[in-house]
């Protein structure tokens, strides 16, 4: 017995392609738009910039020459010799290194330069922790009269600086420590209102669901303060550091009152000196000057630079804060 062979199934229809095409028909990844007939998928183009943006480029770069040319004009004129310093050339004609040379011999830069650094660090410290724990205990706790409180505290900074210039100096007298270093930093021991209101408002920021959760864990009011918000605050805490050591960098008012021996001087207090020794009394040396003003604020701009990234963050969120 054979078995006679299947009946041959219909012929398979494969689509074809439209009249004028060449090829087959592309197949599309499931999702993705088909072309249309006779077009092809157009790669994105980059932006062209607009008339407006090219306008706010070139302002901002003429704002930014017009802030950075002093600093520009000091560098230059800090190697030109004492005849071509005012010149206004920011080229030298005459390039000398000697005016680097001749400022450590003419005044004891690394020494002010040390009792600067001194002053900085701790009057930093001190303002960075006693603030940060007084905005901490206005922003976490509750009792009565916090916002009371909290308004004397912002008042104070609507008083003038001569207000208590002559009480506070009467103070540090009575302790005996003017013509120390002490009264240039240990004031800050006490705390900024102004520091006390931006810490303030970022750790308003912080959920208070983390503090619970920590305090049900067993954590107490300090090491929720420790490890929890102060990290959280990184951004505030930084800016706190920059600002302040700046002011402390570049603080003249109070070294002009509480200093006479030129061992203790920091550096503003020791520029003032080389200005009436070199400047309006003396032989004219303003190569001297310039120079030392330039090695004294290069730091300042290397500190800047290492916090550059936390303190725009800090002063961009300060106001979305609480």
């Amino acid at each position: 017995m054979t078995r006679t062979p299947a009946p041959p199934g219909p012929p398979s229809i494969t689509p074809s392609a439209p009249a004028g095409a060449i090829g087959p028909v592309a197949q599309t990844a499931p999702g993705r738009p088909r072309a249309s007939r006779g077009t092809s998928v157009a790669t994105p183009r980059r932006k062209r910039m607009r008339p407006s943006m090219v306008i706010v480029g070139i302002l901002l770069s003429l704002a930014t020459l017009v802030f950075i040319y002093p600093f520009i004009w000091l560098i230059s004129a800090s190697f030109k010799p004492r005849s071509e310093v005012f010149d206004n050339q920011l080229i030298p004609n005459t390039f000398t290194l000697d005016n680097y040379l001749q400022v450590w011999q003419e005044a004891p830069l690394g020494l002010w330069l040390l009792n600067t650094v001194i002053v900085t660090v701790l009057a930093t410290l001190a303002v960075t922790v006693s603030s940060a724990m007084v905005a901490w205990g206005f922003a976490y706790f509750r009792f009565r009269g916090r916002e009371l409180l909290f308004g004397v505290v912002l008042a104070t900074m609507m008083l003038p600086g001569a207000v208590t210039m002559i009480p506070v100096f009467l103070i540090w007298n009575g302790l005996g420590t003017t013509g120390t270093l002490t009264p240039l930093w240990a004031g800050n021991l006490f705390g900024s209102a102004f520091y006390i209101f931006l810490l303030r408002q970022f750790f308003l920021g912080i959920p208070r669901d983390l503090f619970e959760a920590a305090r049900i864990d067993g954590a107490g009011n300090w090491a929720i303060f420790q490890r929890i918000a102060v990290p959280l605050c990184k951004p505030a805490i930084v800016v706190t550091i920059l600002f302040e050591a700046q002011a402390a960098w570049t603080d003249l008012m109070r070294p002009l009152i509480y200093l006479r021996d030129s061992s203790t001087f920091t550096i503003p207090r020791g520029l003032k000196a080389l200005v009436d020794q070199f400047g309006f009394g003396g032989d004219w040396h303003w190569e001297i000057i310039v120079t030392a003003s330039v090695i004294t604020t290069i730091p300042m701009i290397i500190l800047f630079f290492l916090g550059q990234r936390q303190f725009v963050e800090g002063v961009a969120t300060t106001g979305m804060k609480g």
